[in-house]
């Protein structure tokens, strides 16, 4: 019928799934808030306004903020998912979709040829003692993997190049054949096909640090063509960090992809206050047209595997032929004088923080190590530091993750309210139970950014904060009925109260879930109410593209 009869006929009395009653509306748009109900019917937002009608459910929320929920555009989800399908450590700070596949560092594409050096590629990330079967190829395969295993929220994936890379060519240095180029290229177009949101690289991370600027642009361009993003953790975030920015904008600018750069910082006291002039670039290419945006955490310190500290070279062939390499006599020579003495492309965090600032998040093989710095560790193996840092490699067969305590907080301030950036975690899902020592900003990113960037700061308005974390991720993703408040949108909710919610989560104890969010709603569905989880799994895999309004 016409417009006006499908109006009049939404406003008819109906029966509502659930109504939240009297909260205050934070629409996701950055637009004034207002008191409104909600009626929720199957998966979507069926009204806003005063709602009388009758409802299986009425919750009453006056006296609290009712946001979308919150879009996390930069995490790792997808490596642990799996063994834990409610993503507790999320879901309980109001995340109701993530997506995963960031740093280059994506679950798929797996090839037989060299499926394990993509395991041992990712295992820094898995969940120690889960068998995740190893039984797909490709983004489909593993999407249906996760829809079948059931999830409380929403994920998304992005195709890390690393990953691609390994698929085609293994751990090899070299630069890419024209067939190599070829199967690449034919990878990623699949797993556009099969939803993928775009494409990821890490520079810093073999082997996406043996790329060249061609072939990135080449791949950047396949995306562009169907309106796919490019995130990017770039070369260098420390004392080439313009420069990095700088290429970044070289590989993108003439794709027609958009250009997301993930986690934007400097790191190390002499680099600090360079992402002025990082931001500066970014805003010059926006000036001639392109999209360009970024995204930063609320936290002084990164968190990445223990690898990420050796040179580049040293993993040509893979995990295991880096513990050759290090126990090698004339190789790990070699590595000592890098470390000390620095690379050419090698971003050098040893030198750049000290190794009284890196501590042990992960160590599955030794638990012991975890939260302690990597000063004290090496200092029980050998009097001198980088033999004795190469000796507790060699012990735990490079399998750890570490803090880095490295940026100053007037940056991440001036980057977090920069108008250009969203706010994300770059965690991954754990709990509780998984021990360890993890980032607090699995648990904490979100709570922590409306308790202190908001109500103690006061550098942005709720509202703005609001925009950060739902709309403009929403939009970067090309998400169509998802981070607004509306009519048709599906209804995925968050009801907080912003005089109260907070981060709980610390560096010491980091197991901790936030306070203050009241429920969260995914596709219409309840997952958290009261402060605790309800025991639903309504989350979907997002496919890029799959909208309907009519659809439930």
């Amino acid at each position: 019928g016409s417009y006006y009869e499908r109006r009049h006929f939404e406003r008819m009395p109906q029966h509502f799934d659930m109504v939240l009653k009297g909260g205050r509306i934070f629409d996701g748009t950055g637009n004034p808030s207002y008191v409104a109900d909600i009626g929720i019917t199957e998966s979507r937002i069926a009204r806003i306004g005063y709602i009388e009608e009758d409802a299986s459910e009425i919750t009453d929320v006056r006296g609290f903020a009712v946001s979308p929920g919150f879009i996390d555009l930069h995490n790792h989800s997808d490596h642990t998912i799996l063994p834990f399908p409610d993503a507790e450590n999320y879901i309980m700070q109001g995340v109701t979709t993530s997506l995963g596949g960031n740093c280059g560092i994506s679950m798929a594409p797996l090839s037989a040829d060299f499926c394990k050096l993509t395991r041992d590629y990712l295992s820094p990330f898995l969940h120690p003692g889960y068998e995740y079967g190893w039984d797909w190829k490709n983004t489909g395969d593993f999407s249906r993997k996760i829809q079948e295993n059931g999830t409380t929220q929403n994920v998304g994936f992005l195709i890390g190049h690393g990953t691609l890379r390994i698929a085609v060519k293994g751990f090899d240095r070299g630069a890419c054949s024209p067939e190599e180029m070829r199967k690449m290229r034919a990878l990623l177009d699949e797993a556009m096909e099969e939803g993928a949101f775009g494409l990821s690289a890490g520079l810093i991370y073999s082997p996406g640090s043996y790329a060249s600027e061609e072939e990135l642009s080449e791949l950047t361009a396949r995306i562009g063509k169907i309106g796919g993003f490019f995130a990017l953790h770039m070369r260098n975030e420390s004392d080439q960090l313009i420069e990095s920015v700088e290429e970044a904008v070289r590989i993108t600018e003439k794709s027609g992809a958009a250009l997301h750069i993930s986690h934007l910082k400097a790191g190390g006291r002499p680099n600090w206050g360079k992402v002025h002039g990082a931001l500066a670039v970014m805003d010059e290419a926006r000036a001639r047209g392109m999209n360009v945006t970024c995204d930063a955490y609320p936290y002084n310190a990164g968190m990445t595997t223990i690898t990420a500290l050796l040179p580049p070279w040293t993993l040509e062939g893979g995990v295991n032929a880096l513990l050759s390499r290090l126990g090698d006599p004339d190789s790990r020579e070699t590595i000592i004088r890098d470390l000390r003495e620095g690379a050419v492309g090698f971003e050098n965090w040893l030198r750049n923080i000290g190794c009284s600032n890196v501590g042990i998040a992960a160590c599955p093989s030794a638990r012991r190590y975890e939260g302690m710095t990597l000063q004290e560790i090496a200092r029980e193996k050998s009097p001198e530091f980088h033999e004795g840092f190469l000796n507790w490699l060699i012990e735990v067969e490079c399998n750890a993750t570490m803090v880095l305590f490295s940026l100053y907080e007037d940056d991440v301030d001036f980057v977090i309210s920069h108008p250009l950036s969203c706010v994300v975690s770059d965690g991954w899902i754990t709990s509780p139970k998984a021990g360890g020592k993890p980032h607090p900003r699995g648990y904490g990113t979100f709570p922590r950014f409306l308790a202190r960037y908001v109500r103690e700061k006061r550098l942005l308005s709720l509202e703005e904060a609001v925009r950060k974390i739902t709309s403009l991720p929403a939009s970067i993703m090309c998400l169509k009925d998802r981070g607004m408040i509306r009519e048709g949108f599906r209804a995925d909710l968050v009801v907080f109260d912003p005089a109260k919610i907070r981060d709980k989560a610390t560096f010491e104890e980091p197991h901790q879930f936030p306070e203050g969010i009241h429920s969260v709603v995914v596709n219409g569905r309840k997952v958290v109410s009261g402060g605790c989880l309800t025991g639903a799994r309504p989350g979907n895999v997002l496919r890029k593209g799959e909208y309907s309004l009519e659809s439930s």
